[in-house]
């Protein structure tokens, strides 16, 4: 059994190892804090003062607070031009958009200081089963296939996992993270062994790989690869999903609060509703997404931002019927995965997982 640390410290750790791939060139975006947005409401999060329940605000409408993973990025961009458009307060909603504390939107959701978050499917592995259950469960998917994968300099050669061997690899130290490279490596024919990992949270990748601090980079395409192609920096890139298709995990999704889901679904409906037609409008519009996203976090690179929406307008739904869906085969075969490493116990069918409201 690798779970060496507490539930806290694993979600801890991995939410920073996330902030490592949408950090650089947000160096201000701290300031947002818990900063609202134009027809969001400010002050505490609304959960503190009742729980996980939303509460009314003296407009009429019910106050939820929604928690980012990190700073804002293009996973968020739905949220943030439902929020900007209207589609909230259509929805009966006063929306409190919030950065998360260190322990991520996890914590917060679980505590029912936010109804709503973002997480992400390996994250949610680590509390789904044995004695630490949170109480949150996933209710959407931001982004319908995982784009996430390695990335290296092209005159390295790493074209696929084995040629990881003999380089280094910048890694966050996490069970699940490790066992994705090593099942990669392995598959391909390689020894694991022999991949040389360097503890590291890599916040600029281009830099990072242009000075050969590391070899290979685990990023989300959405961002570091496309910061590294702005950059013009010639790469070699494989994707995890395209490797074995059990790692065409969810990542990122929205998370909701079990106890709000149980009490209160009509609020957890609308809050789904208004959000996918902000990613709606986000897959018709990317250049106006990103306008949106960039008028509430100004600090940000706008070519990036305009480039990585450009990507996501694709990505969003993809294949999908509609924005959100969550395939349960997809979702169990993961975490069924996981159980079978060790890296944690066995998680039951559906475990996490809330289907009811992508209608």
């Amino acid at each position: 059994m690798h779970r060496i640390q507490t539930i806290d410290q694993i979600i801890a750790r991995r939410a920073v190892s996330r902030r490592g791939f949408v950090r650089a060139g947000l160096a201000g975006a701290a300031a947002l804090g818990a900063a609202a947005l134009a027809g969001c409401s400010g002050g505490q999060p609304s959960g503190s003062a009742g729980g996980a329940g939303a509460s009314a605000s003296g407009s009429g409408l019910k106050k939820i607070t929604f928690a980012l993973d990190w700073t804002p990025n293009t996973n968020h961009t739905g949220v943030y031009v439902a929020a900007a458009n209207g589609y909230y307060k259509d929805a009966g909603l006063e929306a409190e958009i919030v950065q998360a504390p260190e322990n991520g939107a996890d914590a917060l959701v679980a505590t029912g200081d936010a109804q709503f978050g973002v997480s992400f499917q390996d994250t949610m592995a680590s509390y789904v089963s044995g004695d630490s259950v949170l109480p949150v469960s996933a209710v959407a998917s931001i982004i319908q296939h995982n784009t996430s994968g390695i990335i290296s300099r092209a005159e390295k050669g790493i074209t696929h996992p084995a040629a990881m061997m003999d380089h280094t690899y910048a890694t966050w130290e996490g069970p699940i993270e490790q066992g994705v490279i090593r099942r990669c490596v392995e598959a391909d024919g390689g020894d694991f062994s022999r991949v040389q990992m360097i503890p590291s949270t890599v916040t600029d990748e281009v830099t990072a790989l242009q000075t050969d601090q590391v070899d290979t980079i685990w990023i989300y395409w959405a961002w570091a690869g496309v910061k590294c192609e702005l950059a013009g920096l010639d790469t070699n890139y494989f994707a995890f999903a395209d490797i074995d298709p059990v790692f065409d995990f969810y990542t990122p999704v929205v998370i909701a609060n079990n106890d709000l889901i149980a009490d209160d679904p009509d609020t957890v409906q609308a809050f789904v509703d208004a959000t996918r037609r902000g990613y709606e409008d986000c897959i018709a519009d990317p250049d106006a997404a990103a306008k949106a996203l960039l008028d509430a976090a100004p600090e940000l690179d706008g070519e990036l931002v305009r480039a990585s929406q450009e990507y996501l307008a694709d990505q969003y739904q993809a294949d999908a019927a509609q924005w959100g869906v969550i395939d349960q085969d997809r979702w169990d075969a993961f975490f069924a995965w996981v159980s079978e490493q060790g890296f944690a116990p066995t998680i039951e069918a559906g475990a996490g997982l809330d289907t009811q409201f992508i209608r």
